[in-house]
């Protein structure tokens, strides 16, 4: 296992990203799209981790190399995004993982933080086929149209949590299944937004080792 700063094609221009392969051949790909911060160690980790159980894992860098540590700081970036470039970004970074070797020729599984919850949405949505599983941590994209989406979804949310009302994540799940899909949300007690993300005071142990033991469980189902 091999964790890499590596640069992708998008459009043309070279875009950052974070890659790493498990020692096992023929592995099967996971996207990870970062929260608002950008692509901080803590996601790299998190990459890492999934190639410790045997996936390939790649983190691409929606925010140009720049990291927020403050909620104000990530404000900031988030007034400044290009929308157009991160969705560009979101969807040329599956074909980059799955044209990489060692990646196996299927469908993909997107995790995605606050942020890239939603956006890993966007992505099962414009490429149904390459993507079949989800996993939403703390995030949503309420008054989304789902009709083209056919992953299965995961996701992990804060009891109380003021940056993603409950009422948006239970009006997803409600439109979601509409849709014909079957997600399994689950609410993590007395946690916080961002719970699962040691680097923050939000940090929940309990909570995000159980996020990470159910997350496993779906990807490997």
């Amino acid at each position: 296992m091999n964790g890499k700063d590596i640069t992708f094609d998008v459009n043309g221009q070279a875009v950052a990203g974070y890659v790493v392969m498990p020692e096992q051949a023929s592995a099967p790909g996971v996207i990870v799209l970062h929260a608002w911060w950008g692509l901080k160690p803590f996601f790299k980790k998190f990459c890492d981790r999934l190639a410790g159980e045997g996936f390939a894992a790649f983190a691409p860098d929606l925010n140009n190399g720049k990291i927020a540590k403050t909620i104000d700081e990530a404000k900031q970036l988030m007034s400044e995004r290009n929308q157009e470039q991160q969705q560009a970004t979101v969807t040329a970074a599956s074909d980059f993982l799955r044209a990489r070797p060692g990646v196996r020729k299927e469908a993909l599984a997107v995790i995605g933080f606050s942020m890239g919850a939603a956006w890993s949405l966007v992505l099962a949505s414009e490429r149904s086929v390459d993507v079949s599983k989800v996993v939403l941590f703390y995030g949503s994209y309420y008054g989304m149209d789902f009709a083209k989406v056919r992953a299965d979804i995961l996701g992990h949310y804060a009891d109380h949590d003021e940056w993603e009302p409950l009422d948006d994540v239970r009006g997803m799940e409600k439109d979601m299944r509409a849709a014909g899909l079957k997600p399994t949300f689950h609410f993590y007690e007395s946690t916080l937004h961002w719970f699962v993300e040691e680097d923050r005071p939000e940090y929940d142990p309990q909570a995000a080792r159980l996020a990470w033991t159910r997350t496993l469980e779906f990807l490997r189902g």
